[in-house]
């Protein structure tokens, strides 16, 4: 596994959204971090560096969002109620998880055994009011290009 961490302040969390882009080899993007920790955030961020005209909501009680980038879809989920894999199972995650779509996914461990193994981890700790830390894991059997532990600080 290769990590990349960023510190930042919530002003620049633009230009980290752009950063991250440039470094993700998969479509499927888990997102991990305690509540209000800056996940949802983070994904409206990325939509905009995505040039979305969509504003990311937490998709808590609907499960799952749907986001449109110019010759894509974006399809951001928050699994924290989710109680069971058949629940998942329920609204269809295996057609979207065999789609060619950007996965946005909060609260992964809720369906952890259905996680495509190609999958990336971006992991947003809150340090302080306006300031996060921020995990990006890659995995090194889906990696184009080799990183090294690399700390960006803003």
């Amino acid at each position: 596994m290769e990590t990349i961490k960023f510190t930042y302040y919530l002003k620049d969390i633009d230009a980290i959204a752009a950063s991250i882009l440039e470094h993700l080899d998969s479509k499927i993007i888990l997102f991990s971090g305690s509540m209000g920790a800056g996940k949802t955030t983070f994904i409206n961020a990325l939509l905009k560096a995505m040039q979305s005209d969509d504003v990311a909501t937490s998709p808590t009680f609907s499960i799952v969002n749907e986001y449109t980038i110019p010759d894509d879809k974006i399809y951001h989920f928050d699994f924290y109620r989710i109680n069971s894999i058949e629940e998942a199972y329920n609204f269809g995650i295996e057609d979207y998880l065999s789609s060619d779509s950007w996965l946005f996914m909060e609260w992964p461990e809720r369906i952890e055994e259905l996680i495509p193994d190609n999958s990336q981890t971006v992991t947003i700790t809150d340090i302080e009011n306006n300031k996060r830390s921020l995990k990006l894991t890659i995995n090194d059997k889906h990696l184009t290009h080799k990183l090294a532990m690399k700390t960006v600080n803003l």
